[in-house]
C-alpha cells in the first residue's frame, strides 16, 4: 500500500469511527449524512468519495464487525476438539457477540429497511456468501472426521445460516441466559434433530 492509499484508508477509518458512534447512539435510520458531516468535520463530498453513500459507510462498519468476529473465532477455534463442539461454540459466540455488539440495533434497521441500491445488494450478497462458505467448511470438517453423516453440504450450510439469521431476529427480547440457551438448543437440533425415528425421506 503506497502513501496515498494509506492516507485514504486512515481517512476512511476516521470517518467510519466517528459515524459508528452516531449509529450506536441514534440508530441507522435516524442518522443522516448531515449528522455525519457535523460529527466528522468532513464535507459531504469527501464522505461520498470514500463510501459513495450512507449505506456504503454502514457496510464498511459491518465488514469491520465481521473481521473482528472472524479474528475472535480464529483465536479460539483450536480450543474445540471436535466439529460438534465447534457448532456449539459457534452458537455461543454468535449470541454473545449479537447481544454485546454496539451496532446490533442499527444493523437490524439496516438489513430490514428500505430497498438497497444494486451495488449495496451485491455487497450484502457477497457477505452472506462468505458466511455460507464458512458454514460449509465447518460442516465439511465434521464429515471428513466421520462425526457428521455424508449429506449435501451446500444445503446444510444454507440451513445453518437461515437458522442463525432467524435466531438473531427472534431472540432480541430474551434475557441473555435465555437467548444463550435457545442458541444452544438450536445447535443441538441442527446436529441431532428432534424426531425419535431417525428415518427420513
Amino acid at each position: 500500500m503506497n502513501k496515498k492509499q494509506l492516507q485514504s484508508e486512515q481517512t476512511k477509518k476516521k470517518l467510519a469511527d466517528a459515524s459508528k458512534a452516531l449509529f450506536v447512539q441514534k440508530g441507522y435510520k435516524a442518522t443522516s449524512i448531515e449528522d455525519i458531516v457535523a460529527a466528522t468535520g468532513s464535507s459531504k463530498g469527501n464522505i461520498y468519495y470514500h463510501f459513495k453513500s450512507k449505506e456504503g459507510l454502514f457496510l464498511y462498519l459491518i465488514d469491520e464487525w465481521n473481521r473482528e468476529w472472524e479474528a475472535s473465532w480464529g483465536a479460539k477455534e483450536h480450543l474445540y476438539r471436535t466439529s460438534t463442539e465447534k457448532i456449539y461454540g459457534l452458537a455461543e459466540q454468535l449470541i454473545l457477540d449479537d447481544l454485546n455488539h454496539p451496532l446490533t440495533k442499527a444493523a437490524d434497521e439496516f438489513f430490514t429497511g428500505e430497498k438497497k441500491e444494486n451495488d449495496i445488494q451485491e455487497r450484502i450478497a457477497a457477505m452472506f456468501e462468505r458466511h455460507i462458505e464458512f458454514n460449509k467448511q465447518l460442516i465439511q470438517q465434521g464429515i471428513n472426521s466421520g462425526e457428521f453423516n455424508e449429506s449435501n453440504v451446500e444445503h446444510l450450510a444454507l440451513i445453518l445460516e437461515s437458522t442463525i439469521i432467524g435466531l438473531s431476529q427472534m431472540s432480541r427480547k430474551l434475557e441473555p441466559n435465555e437467548a444463550l440457551a435457545l442458541y444452544r438448543q438450536a445447535a443441538g437440533v441442527f446436529l441431532y434433530g428432534i424426531a425419535k425415528d431417525k428415518q427420513h425421506n
